[in-house]
C-alpha cells in the first residue's frame, strides 16, 4: 500500500511537472507572439513617421527652390525698376537742359532784338 501511494505521488508530481511546463511553453509562445504584436504595432508608427518625414523633407525642398526662384526673380524687378528710375533721371536731365537752353536762346534773342531795334534807331553816319 505504501508502495502504491508512493507512485500514485509520483505520477501525480510527474503530471504536474508535465503540465506546469506545457503552461510554461503556452506562457513564452503567448509572451513571445505579444512582443511581436508590440514591435509591428510601434513598426507601422515609424514607418508612418519616415514617410512623413520624407515628404517633410520633399516639401521643404520645394520651398527652398521656390523661394530662391522668388529671390532671383525679385533681384530683376529690383534691376528693371533701377534702370526705369534712371532713364526718369535722364529724361529730367534733357529736360532742364532743354529749358535752360530754351531760356538762353529767348535771352540771346531778346538782346538782339534790343541791339537791333538800337541800331535802327540811331542815325547813321
Amino acid at each position: 500500500m505504501l508502495s502504491s501511494m508512493l507512485k500514485e505521488h509520483q505520477m501525480r508530481q510527474s503530471e504536474k511537472k508535465e503540465e506546469q511546463e506545457k503552461k510554461r511553453k503556452e506562457a513564452i509562445a503567448a509572451a513571445d507572439e505579444l512582443a511581436h504584436a508590440l514591435v509591428d504595432h510601434l513598426n507601422v508608427g515609424v514607418a508612418q513617421s519616415y514617410l512623413n518625414q520624407k515628404k517633410l523633407d520633399a516639401e521643404a525642398k520645394r520651398l527652398h527652390q521656390g523661394s530662391a526662384e522668388f529671390s532671383k526673380m525679385t533681384q530683376q524687378w529690383l534691376n528693371l525698376v533701377e534702370q526705369y528710375s534712371s532713364a526718369l533721371k535722364e529724361i529730367g536731365d534733357v529736360e532742364n537742359w532743354a529749358k535752360t537752353i530754351a531760356s538762353d536762346m529767348q535771352t540771346i534773342t531778346r538782346a538782339l532784338e534790343n541791339a537791333y531795334k538800337t541800331a535802327q534807331e540811331t542815325p547813321q553816319l
